[in-house]
């Protein structure tokens, strides 16, 4: 039934977007950018940001994932610039401030693996290890000249006075003495690859640049102190934590707990765990507590594969996928075809399940030397919207055809109008579907446009709702509060 017994207020529908796409120009103008834009985000049902990694990297025009120094938030002059690539500390303050004056979070994304741009090199011991068994040493100990010092000059003991030497390094990949690439594995007492990381190649502590050692007492109490100074700086509503399987898992959840105790409990916690396995995911998330979420890759990957298909079989696109066993969090970041993609956003948009993530190239479009157009026919704020506006109450699913798939929310007393959503992966399709008694007689049309027809609900609350070929609708009473709203991004 489309009415709750109690009145109870339903809890809005949430969505994040990543606020960022790889070939942002290098203009140091991003947090400008979106400050601009945070208005017309909350108007159309985007509530929090994941913002790129705003601490200094290692190259002006680096995204930030070869990071220098955690505590640089754009204030000094290191790496060629004050700014990183988004901006000055200033020009994020501003921007924080004014998403939280809409209504918007912001979620962190911190990297916290490695460290890049050392300021010198230090000489260490290590082994050479094979790249596909890293538990396999292939040489004997000897020494290299690693760049594996960090001194901070221009920060100095501002903020923190850690600096970061050989010993608080577990890996590097790169032989000063000789120009030599090769994946070493530093020596030390009780030194060696972290056990509590993913099984990928033996063991895959190492992934690039500086492999930081959460073991080192120094190293802990430097991040974990960084942590709750962020939080002091930036008000964040949570943190995206980068590349988790490829650092200790111990430590994440001591840092979890640091946390809850210094900035108290409640923080949105995300990591970027890219594994097409449910098993090792579902995993991860018990060995977390459930206080923390992942990505669902195996969701992406699967939306991949049936638009890169010839036969494919919609009606399984959630089978083997966290949205259907765990708490889900979505983002798009595989190949996906583009007629597909209208079709995966309403999947995750517009049905009950999970918490889904819009990226930033998908409703911007992308930049670089292959540049893309925004995806959905600029249609993706659109079905950010009926998210927040009738994605609610009951879902009654039609899953029924190879080649098309449709499901109704029935709507819930204080978002009354519901919705109709019906997709094919072949030709022109039409699905009758149940959208409740009390729509009986209702006028209901495309909220995309693509469908120029109109569908009138029946006495028993019906309606035949149509797709075109390779493409999705989504049907709303043209009556309903909201619908002007549409189109305006």
């Amino acid at each position: 039934m489309a009415q709750t017994s109690n009145n109870s207020i339903t809890p809005p529908n949430y969505t994040m977007m990543e606020a960022f796409e790889w070939y942002v120009p290098p203009d140091q103008q991003h947090w400008q950018r979106l400050r601009g834009a945070v208005p017309a985000l909350k108007a159309t049902g985007i509530d929090n940001l994941w913002i790129p990694p705003g601490c200094k990297g290692a190259n002006q025009q680096g995204n930030g994932y070869d990071i220098y120094d955690l505590w640089d938030l754009g204030e000094f002059d290191q790496k060629g610039s004050v700014s990183t690539k988004w901006g000055t500390k200033d020009d994020l303050f501003k921007l924080v401030h004014d998403a939280k004056d809409v209504g918007i979070g912001i979620y962190w994304d911190a990297v916290l693996n490695q460290k890049a741009g050392a300021d010198r090199t230090e000489q260490c011991q290590v082994v050479e290890v094979d790249p596909k068994d890293r538990t396999r040493a292939i040489t004997e100990a000897y020494t290299i000249d690693g760049w594996l010092a960090f001194d901070f000059p221009a920060r100095g003991d501002k903020y923190s006075s850690q600096k970061y030497h050989w010993y608080h390094f577990t890996g590097t990949d790169y032989n000063n003495a000789n120009g030599r690439n090769a994946i070493y594995r530093i020596l030390g007492d009780g030194k060696n690859w972290s056990d509590f990381v993913d099984k990928g190649n033996g063991n895959y502590d190492y992934l690039m640049f500086a492999d930081i050692d959460y073991t080192h007492p120094e190293v802990v109490a430097d991040v974990k102190a960084w942590a709750t100074w962020l939080y002091s700086q930036v008000p964040i509503q949570g943190i995206r934590f980068d590349a988790i399987k490829h650092y200790s898992e111990e430590f994440l959840q001591s840092l979890v707990e640091h946390l809850d105790k210094t900035v108290g409990p409640g923080w949105f916690l995300v990591g970027e765990f890219w594994e097409d396995s449910l098993d090792a995911m579902t995993t991860y998330i018990r060995n977390m507590r459930h206080k923390f979420s992942l990505f669902d890759a195996p969701l992406v990957y699967k939306f991949s594969r049936i638009s890169h298909a010839e036969n494919p079989d919609i009606r399984k696109v959630f089978d083997g996928t966290l949205v259907q066993s765990e708490p889900p969090y979505q983002a798009l970041e595989a190949v996906v075809q583009p007629f597909f993609k209208p079709l995966a956003y309403a999947l995750i948009l517009l049905r009950a399940e999970g918490y889904p993530c819009v990226f930033y190239g998908d409703v911007y479009g992308i930049k670089g030397d292959h540049p893309f157009p925004p995806c959905c026919g600029g249609k993706l704020p659109d079905l950010c919207l009926a998210r927040k506006l009738y994605a609610y109450g009951v879902q009654w699913d039609y899953f029924d055809d190879p080649q098309c798939i449709g499901w109704s929310r029935l709507g819930t007393w204080d978002h009354p109008f519901g919705l109709a959503c019906v997709m094919s992966i072949a030709g022109p399709k039409e699905k009758w579907m149940y959208v409740g008694q009390e729509h009986k007689g209702e006028v209901w049309t495309d909220i995309l446009g693509w469908e120029q027809s109109h569908v009138v609900i029946n006495q028993d609350g019906w309606g035949l709702f149509t797709c075109s070929g390779k493409s999705v609708a989504v049907w709303v009473n043209q009556q309903a509060e909201g619908r002007d709203r549409f189109g305006k991004l």
